[in-house]
């Protein structure tokens, strides 16, 4: 299961024409996180680090869970030891307004996928 949502992340990449250097998945317990998210990070061709979150879920995105996501990513970077230049979200649940207004406010980009499409 978890092999599959990486290759459909990079599948997903590829066809964006995002080519990657390195992806590596995240282990959320080291980030003292247990939120059900796979957490990617990685190195572009440029040589700019991306932080990828891929989040399926039934349930609306909140505001209150951008603020969680921020939080999340901020760890990231102190484990990590330094900063994202591309912070991605990979969604595919219905994403409340506010909640995308925050996120692209603090230098986000979301994709809204379908459960087909990823």
């Amino acid at each position: 299961m978890e092999t599959n949502s990486f290759k459909r992340v990079i599948d997903f990449l590829n066809d964006k024409h995002m080519e990657l250097l390195s992806l590596d998945r995240v282990d959320l317990k080291l980030l003292n996180s247990r939120k059900k998210i796979k957490l990617f990070s990685g190195v572009t061709q440029k040589r700019y680090y991306i932080s990828l979150f891929f989040i399926e879920q039934k349930s609306r995105f909140l505001r209150k869970n951008a603020n969680e996501i921020m939080i999340l990513e901020k760890r990231l970077e102190e484990f990590k030891n330094h900063a994202y230049k591309i912070k991605l979200l990979l969604i595919s649940s219905p994403l409340c307004s506010k909640a995308k207004s925050l996120l692209i406010d603090n230098g986000w980009k979301i994709v809204e996928v379908k459960d087909d499409t990823l």
